[in-house]
């Protein structure tokens, strides 16, 4: 079909922390979520086991792309959990090489768990790259609200 759309043809992910962009990266891997399951045998019907959900966890969500000026936004952030820690929402884009949007996620009561800046060594060249990995407790509308 002429003029459509790719939807698998994501190019790199927008991150914005209660409206604050703080940049483009090019991967994300974590975007998931798990439903624990307890099982409960009924009594008298031996052919059935009830499947009922007990709790949901979510992964921490990793984010990675090479050294930008954005860093500082991020390190800003990341700075920010020492004076007190505040759990805003955030919200996750995936964007094709035009600006357009693929997909979008929110996410609930995001805190930075880990950043690793690039390694610098003259022995191995390459992009220096960054990862930031947060936490949340959950998935909201895109918007965040």
């Amino acid at each position: 079909m002429a003029g459509a759309l790719d939807p698998g043809s994501t190019v790199f992910f927008r991150l914005a922390v209660d409206g604050r962009d703080l940049g483009l990266f090019h991967g994300c891997d974590g975007l998931s979520s798990e439903v624990e399951v307890e099982q409960r045998q009924e009594g008298g019907n031996n052919g059935f086991v009830w499947q009922l959900p007990t709790r949901v966890t979510f992964s921490t969500i990793r984010l990675t792309r090479p050294l930008t000026p954005d860093t500082t936004k991020v390190a800003a952030w990341i700075s920010s959990v020492t004076t007190g820690v505040q759990r805003p929402t955030a919200q996750i884009a995936a964007l094709r090489a035009d600006g357009s949007t693929v997909a979008q996620w929110g996410l609930v009561e995001v805190l930075p768990v880990r950043w690793q800046g690039p390694t610098l060594d003259p022995g191995s060249p390459g992009v220096a790259t960054e990862t930031l990995e947060i936490a949340h407790h959950g998935f909201t509308d895109a918007r965040g609200v």
